[in-house]
C-alpha cells in the first residue's frame, strides 16, 4: 500500500530538518503500535544523510556493536567501540558539530529496559552538544507508557530535552474513504464500515487487508477469521508489551467496557473492585479508553461514561476475546459466524462514532458530543454547536427508514439548554458515509 495522508506531521519534520543545519532539534515521536511512525519517519527522511537505529531487546555490548555497523553503513564512518552506548552518542555528537545529518532511533524505550542510566547519559550530552550541533535526533517508541514516561514525568532526565513532540493518531475518515476507494471503486457502505470498525483507521491495519486484496466485508470478514491473522492476536499482544504481567486486571476492563458496562459503578460490580485508579490509567497514560459526558455537562460532572478509545481494540474485546475459545480451536467459522450475527447492533455505534469524526473534520464546531440525561433514557447520538448559538442535533441509523426527524424534535424539545439555540435537524445513516 502507499504512503497516505501525514502531510502536518511531514510538514513539522521538514521544518525540523531545516532547523537543524543550524542548530540540534530533537523531536519525539509518539503513538500506539502500528500506527506507522517508523513509516512516517522514513517517509520524511528518504533525503540527505541519515542514519537509522532500531533499538534490539539486548544487552548494551551488542547494542554497541550493531550501533557501529549501522554508523558504518549508513554515514561511512568510523567510531570507537568502548562497548558503552553513552560513548558511541558522545561521538555522534561531536560528528554533528561539523555535519548535518539525521540521527533516527527507533523503539528508543528500549534504552531504559537496557540501563537506566542511559538517558541521563544522553540528557547530559544533549545538554553539552546539542544547541552547538547540527544533528536532527529523531526518538519513536511503540510503549506509550514508557515514551510518556521518558519524556513527560518531571523527574526523568529527558523531561523538557525534546524541541517538538508529534502524536501520531489514526487516519481520519476522508483517508479511510480515500484508501479504500483506491482498492475497490465500486465500494458499498457497509464495506466502509467495517473497515473502519475492525481497523479505526490505524494505518497497519488496514495495509493488512488491503494488500490481501481485501476491499469487501466478506473478505475482510475472511482475512480477519483466518489461522495467521494479525487481528486474532495483535489485542493481546498491545496490552501485554503496554502492561507486563499487571495485563490481565487492565483485560478485564476493557473487556467489560467493549461490552457496554461503560460506568464505574457497572465495572467496580463486575471486577469486584475499586477500579478507578485502573481507569484513570487507561485514559491518562495509555489514551485506550476516554471519558465521555452528555454535552451541556459540567466538566467534573459525574455523569460519566467511559469508552474505548480504539476501534480495533473494542472490536477484539467484543468479538474476539468473546469467542476465544473457538479462535483457540481454529473454528473460524464460528467466529465469522458471531461476528455476522453481532455486526448490525454493534456497527450502530461504530457508525455513530465514524459521523462524529467525519463532522470534526468537515465542519466547524465548538463542542460535538452526544447526550443523554440523567435516567439515560432520553439520548441523543450527535449534537453540534457552534457560535453564535447554532445547533445541529443529529440521529444516526444504519438504515434511514428507521430515523424520524419528528421523534428527533421530541427528544430535543426536553433538553432545557437547547431552547437557547437555532436547531437544525438532521439524519444520518449507511447512505452519508
Amino acid at each position: 500500500m502507499r504512503f497516505y495522508d501525514r502531510e502536518e506531521e511531514m510538514e513539522v519534520l521538514k521544518r525540523n530538518r531545516t532547523m537543524s543545519a543550524k542548530t540540534g532539534v530533537f523531536t519525539v515521536i509518539t503513538g500506539r503500535r502500528r500506527i506507522g511512525k517508523t513509516s512516517l519517519i522514513k517517509e520524511s527522511e528518504k533525503h540527505g544523510k541519515v542514519l537509522y537505529f532500531f533499538i534490539p531487546r539486548i544487552n548494551e555490548t551488542l547494542l554497541c556493536e550493531h550501533l557501529t555497523g549501522d554508523v558504518k553503513t549508513d554515514l561511512g564512518i568510523s567510531l570507537i567501540n568502548s562497548g558503552r552506548f553513552r560513548d558511541l552518542f558522545e561521538q555522534l555528537m561531536r560528528y554533528g558539530l561539523e555535519n548535518n545529518f539525521t540521527f533516527i532511533m527507533d523503539e528508543f524505550q528500549e534504552l531504559e529496559r537496557i540501563d537506566k542510566s542511559i538517558m541521563s547519559s544522553i540528557q547530559e550530552l544533549w545538554d553539552e552538544y546539542g544547541s552547538r550541533s547540527k544533528i536532527n535526533l529523531i526518538v519513536c517508541g511503540s510503549v506509550q507508557s514508557m515514551m510518556i514516561k521518558i519524556f513527560e514525568r518531571n523527574k526523568e532526565p529527558l523531561f523538557g530535552r525534546a524541541t517538538s513532540k508529534l502524536d501520531i493518531g489514526p487516519f481520519r475518515p476522508s483517508v479511510v474513504k480515500e484508501i479504500l476507494k483506491d482498492h475497490n471503486p465500486d465500494y458499498e457502505p457497509d464495506d466502509l464500515l467495517f473497515l473502519y470498525m475492525v481497523t479505526g483507521g490505524v494505518p497497519k491495519y488496514i495495509e493488512l487487508l488491503m494488500d490481501a486484496s481485501a476491499a469487501s466485508l466478506e473478505k475482510m470478514l475472511n482475512s480477519v477469521c483466518s489461522m495467521d491473522s494479525y487481528f486474532l492476536t495483535d489485542g493481546k499482544d498491545l496490552l501485554v508489551s503496554e502492561f507486563g504481567k499487571d495485563h490481565r486486571t487492565y483485560f478485564s476492563i476493557l473487556q467489560l467496557i467493549a461490552n457496554g458496562k461503560n460506568t464505574l459503578r457497572e465495572i467496580n460490580d463486575a471486577t469486584g473492585k475499586e477500579s478507578g485508579m485502573y481507569l484513570e490509567i487507561l485514559e491518562k497514560e495509555y489514551g485506550m479508553i476516554k471519558k465521555v459526558r452528555p454535552i451541556f455537562s459540567k466538566t467534573k460532572s459525574r455523569d460519566v461514561r467511559w469508552q474505548m478509545s480504539d476501534n480495533y481494540l473494542r472490536f477484539y474485546f467484543r468479538f474476539i476475546s468473546s469467542n476465544i475459545s473457538a479462535v483457540e480451536f481454529k473454528r473460524y467459522d464460528l467466529l465469522k459466524d458471531a461476528i455476522r450475527e453481532g455486526y448490525a447492533s454493534y456497527s450502530g455505534k461504530v457508525l455513530e462514532d465514524y459521523f462524529i469524526a467525519k463532522i470534526a473534520e468537515e465542519e466547524r464546531f465548538t463542542e460535538i458530543g452526544a447526550y443523554w440525561d440523567r435516567k439515560g433514557h432520553n439520548e441523543i447520538d450527535i449534537v453540534v454547536l457552534n457560535d453564535p448559538k447554532k445547533a445541529t442535533v443529529i440521529e444516526v441509523k444504519r438504515d434511514p427508514d428507521k430515523a424520524s426527524i419528528g421523534e428527533l424534535r421530541k427528544k430535543a424539545e426536553t433538553v432545557q439548554k437547547l431552547k437557547e439555540y437555532d436547531i437544525e435537524y438532521r439524519l444520518l445513516s449507511l447512505d452519508d458515509m
